[in-house]
């Protein structure tokens, strides 16, 4: 079990692999994440953080090895048809939010944030809008709602596709890099969204990030991915202050 949950598992991972061809990504990787624990997942590009996150929510589908989600639990492997409806139920209960925003451009900021609620939970669009403008809200864009996304900044638009993800009540969220598509005045914006996630709704969050401030203030606990395993895990003070490996203390370096 990990500190900073409840000790009830959300996520759990159990002996993951993942291979693209020739390549293994993924080499048998084992983690838990508790209800209410933020979990920062950093490491050098191609480590595998980014595989990992794609597979917890099945748009990747694991090599091998099973993924869990607050009890629907799933076998990685070929995919059958009779999985199907399993993925789907297990992606309603996955948010994510990736480096590029993908908003509908089509579709209002309010038209994108119910757009799940309505389509795939069949809530009714005047419910589904009550409660978009609320979630709206909490990410400070009450004011955007009618507006396209064309019109708003990087960093509007991904508290957007946060919010969006909201939408569908997830019991996890999953943040792959969200900021690094953001200019460096615009990061700022999003990760006060992300804190206010973690210290006042309690969200189960697995963040990829190399924002460290964000990690040591928010985290309950970082892992560093060398070359798809977790080379070492811990605290933020012990990741950060104590690091046992020369890999990752060598990441720091570069990073802090």
């Amino acid at each position: 079990m990990s500190d900073g949950g409840n000790g009830e598992d959300v996520v759990k991972v159990e002996n993951l692999h993942k291979s693209f061809g020739d390549l293994e990504v993924l080499k048998g990787i084992d983690m838990e994440v508790d209800k209410g624990e933020v979990v920062v997942i950093f490491g050098r590009s191609g480590s595998g953080k980014s595989t990992l996150l794609r597979c917890v929510n099945f748009l990747e589908d694991p090599t091998s090895g099973t993924i869990e989600v607050s009890g629907l639990r799933l076998e990685g492997g070929h995919r059958t048809k009779g999985k199907r409806e399993q993925v789907r139920q297990l992606r309603i209960k996955v948010g994510m939010v990736f480096q590029q925003f993908n908003l509908f451009p089509n579709m209002t900021v309010i038209g994108n944030v119910i757009e799940g609620p309505v389509t795939v939970k069949d809530i009714p669009e005047k419910d589904a809008r009550s409660m978009g403008l609320d979630l709206l809200a909490k990410v400070g864009l009450s004011d955007k709602a009618e507006e396209y996304p064309i019109r708003l900044s990087g960093g509007q638009q991904q508290r957007v596709a946060i919010a969006r993800a909201l939408a569908m009540e997830p019991e996890v969220m999953l943040f792959d890099e969200p900021t690094s598509a953001l200019d460096p005045e615009l990061i700022g914006e999003v990760l006060t969204v992300m804190k206010s996630l973690a210290t006042d709704l309690h969200m189960t969050m697995m963040v990829v990030t190399h924002e460290m401030g964000f990690a040591r203030e928010v985290a309950n606990r970082m892992m560093f991915f060398h070359e798809g395993i977790i080379l070492e895990q811990g605290t933020p003070d012990e990741m950060i202050n104590h690091t046992k490996y020369p890999e990752t203390k060598k990441f720091f370096e570069a990073v802090i």
